[in-house]
């Protein structure tokens, strides 16, 4: 793997040993005292290992405390799970505080009002907004705390607070005076917080812009992270749901007795799960009774009232429904496609894909009557929060959601029902109905996660486009037919006009200056549906990609020539982008092996552009990719380490799209697929060399969780098409029905 950043550096020597929120409560009742800003301890719950005041709090509400031995600890407003932002905003801080990078921590903080991102107002890890978002506020909260040092420093020594250098955690002044930051955290805390401060100028960065190792890279290598899977509350019991087959469906009767009789189950009962259906669950002393338990339950289920989806049904309402123009999204005149010299009719089909993340869902749910608290790997910790108190009959403040290391996500624990929390706490409130007092921990397997809803929809795209005897691109009619993901949710008001959803048709159009005439329906069926990995993008940019690159064969251009024709005003940083990866991949100038061929495309999500040039080849009819070269365009690049994994998890991901078995197919209501022996995933073997160039820019940082995932199929369709002839319509690949 070869990764260029925009600023090359040595890396920081530090200690990657994370910190969790309660080993940071004990050490901090331990050591006592401290600079706080603004940093709130809310109760752990029964179980914490220490306690102590809420400490002072100070704006901006709640992330950073100095430690009298310098340590400095930053509480981390998002989820980790993967994408590094324990690392990534920690940089922030250490920056403008000018830390000793060695000496500071990060912490996942628990859901509160002060932990709202500073865009979405909620306190939410998604939209590839976690960097882009708080880049500002992380900043500003080092250098407040900096400056309150400096003020209690210039006070103590008697000197002017501008004669005052920080350099590495340590306070320096004019006359030699020297004191570290923890040494004078306490003073320091006294001060006022600064109104306003002053931020550093770029080229005056020594973190940000660096590659950084990550803070939790050790102990997630050496087994010692704790995930929300690995999390036990003293006493509590193990609790596994069967869910009804059909999404909604209810129990009619069921008959636990053999379940009942294996040691280590406690109870079976019925509860309510999502969708306005019921289930049973079996409480245990631990998951192999409480799952062994499951499988010996008895059930019929009541599937009346619900619909039952059929896939290939499905598919071909959506293909008719693609005839008709739907709910316009943009308006262009297409009466050139009968005269054009050339015509491109092309429908696309895209499954049903379920997030699958290593680590399926989990939490662990202490209920009271005066409160409830939860462990569990969140989001949406606003929205959780605030579900798990409506069903339990609380207020939102009575709620302590405690955030955990996550293994994964892409979107699934991020959920407008909070439907595995609001099952958790339905869980709990029937447990102690039953006359049980102990937490419950609700474990889904695998076969719960992939069978268990809330996927990336189903589509169908229906192009019609015409070419003039120059090549130009003169009338591009086009339809999409899917679900809705927001329609239902907080998000509906603000996303949906006209009927249509927006994350549907983002990125379609845009910045290529083509008369695209759009329209779409939004269908409504019994399968739940929510955002995955860059949303829209996962299928739109698919359909503009290889649709773009045909219409350039068309042309007889070629396809790089081409997109550069097409960009308009709107498509300087995507120009950047694809220059650099045509540049870096020596596509045009260096000749591939026989059987090799390019392939390109480029795509802009979440505001960063990645262009990607692969090579792929063909052997015994199955596609194989050998290398990406990628051009990213995020503007400023804070911890360049950070962006070449998102763009190798992200391709890896959009490579996985393509593989046989890479769908979710329904019949008569049931999902067909259960685990990764029949929901294909990409694995090490289908890893190809990726090499990551990032665009210098001093500008804000764009998002990057997300973009590098959409281009990636479409740029290995285009090169399968050079080898093959034939243009692929659909995903996964099926290179022998194209």
């Amino acid at each position: 793997m070869r990764i260029e950043w925009l600023n090359q550096g040595t890396i920081a020597s530090a200690s990657f040993s994370g910190m969790s929120r309660r080993s940071f409560m004990k050490a901090g009742a331990v050591a006592g005292g401290g600079l706080v800003l603004g940093f709130v301890m809310p109760g752990a719950g029964r179980f914490a290992n220490a306690q102590q005041p809420p400490a002072k709090v100070y704006e901006p509400n709640a992330f950073l405390h100095i430690a009298p031995d310098n340590t400095v600890t930053v509480q981390v407003n998002r989820l980790e799970f993967g994408q590094g932002v324990q690392t990534s905003l920690p940089m922030l801080i250490a920056e403008e505080l000018e830390a000793d990078w060695s000496q500071v921590r990060g912490a996942l903080a628990p859901a509160g009002d002060q932990y709202k991102d500073p865009a979405f107002g909620i306190q939410i890890t998604g939209g590839s907004g976690s960097i882009a978002h708080s880049f500002t506020q992380y900043r500003e909260i080092g250098a407040k705390a900096r400056a309150m040092l400096i003020a209690a420093a210039a006070e103590q020594w008697k000197v002017p607070a501008d004669q005052i250098k920080t350099v590495k955690g340590t306070l320096i002044g004019p006359a030699g005076q020297k004191a570290t930051y923890g040494a004078m955290a306490d003073a320091a805390m006294k001060q006022p917080v600064p109104a306003t401060v002053k931020l550093k100028d770029p080229k005056d960065f020594t973190i940000i812009g660096k590659p950084v190792k990550r803070l939790d890279a050790r102990a997630k290598s050496t087994g010692k992270q704790q995930f929300g899977m690995d999390f036990k509350a003293p006493d509590s019991k193990v609790a596994v749901v069967a869910r009804p087959p059909v999404f909604g469906a209810k129990v009619a009767k069921f008959d636990a007795s053999k379940a009942k009789a294996i040691k280590g189950v406690i109870d079976v009962l019925e509860v309510k799960t999502d969708r306005g259906g019921s289930g049973v669950v079996v409480i245990a002393d631990g998951y192999w009774p409480a799952k062994t338990g499951r499988e010996a339950l008895a059930i019929e289920w009541d599937t009346s009232g619900v619909e039952k989806v059929s896939s290939d049904k499905q598919l071909a309402e959506y293909k008719a429904l693609s005839q008709k123009p739907g709910n316009v999204v943009r308006a262009a005149d297409t009466s050139k496609l009968a005269g054009a010299a050339k015509k491109i009719s092309a429908v696309y089909e895209f499954p049903y894909l379920a997030h699958a993340p290593m680590e399926p869902l989990n939490c662990v749910v202490d209920l009271r009557k005066d409160g409830c608290t939860v462990w569990a790997g969140s989001q949406f910790q606003t929205v959780d929060q605030g579900a798990i108190a409506a069903t339990a009959g609380l207020k939102p403040e009575q709620v302590v959601l405690n955030t955990m290391m996550a293994g994964g996500g892409f979107g699934r624990r991020a959920v407008p029902t909070s439907d595995y929390l609001v099952e958790a706490v339905n869980i709990a409130k029937v447990w102690q109905a039953a006359g049980h007092k102990e937490p419950v921990k609700v474990i889904w397997s695998r076969e719960d996660d992939i069978k268990g809803g809330y996927y990336r929809p189903s589509h169908v795209h229906r192009a019609n486009i015409g070419v003039d005897a120059k090549g130009d691109i003169v009338a591009w009619d086009h339809v999409i037919v899917g679900q809705s993901i927001v329609s239902g949710t907080m998000f509906e008001p603000m996303m949906v006009k006209n009927g249509v959803d927006a994350t549907m048709v983002e990125g379609m159009g845009e910045p290529y200056e083509v008369p695209l005439n759009l329209s779409a329906h939004s269908v409504k069926t019994n399968v739940p549906v929510l955002w995955w990995r860059s949303v829209g993008s996962t299928h739109t940019a698919f359909v503009m990609e290889t649709l773009i690159d045909e219409a350039a064969h068309a042309a007889k251009m070629d396809p790089v020539a081409y997109r550069k024709k097409l960009l308009g005003e709107k498509g300087k940083r995507h120009l950047a982008a694809l220059e650099l990866a045509v540049a870096k991949s020596g596509y045009g100038k260096k000749a591939l092996p026989k059987g090799q061929a390019y392939g390109v495309a480029v795509h802009e999500s979440f505001n960063t552009v990645i262009a990607y040039v692969v090579v792929a080849s063909v052997k015994n009819g199955q596609p194989k990719l050998h290398k990406v070269t990628a051009g990213v365009h995020c503007n400023l690049a804070v911890n360049p380490l950070t962006i070449e994994a998102q763009i190798q998890g992200a391709a890896l991901m959009g490579l996985g799209m393509t593989l046989p078995g890479a769908a979710i197919t329904l019949k008569d209501g049931v999902v067909e697929q259960q685990n990764f022996s029949d929901y294909t995933v990409a694995r090490m073997t289908d890893m190809p060399k990726i090499d990551v160039y990032i665009v210098p820019s001093t500008d804000a940082p764009t998002g990057m969780g997300e973009p590098g995932l959409p281009p990636l199929a479409p740029a290995f369709a285009n090169a399968l098409f050079k080898l093959t002839g034939k243009r692929l319509r659909k995903l996964p690949f099926d290179l022998a029905s194209a």
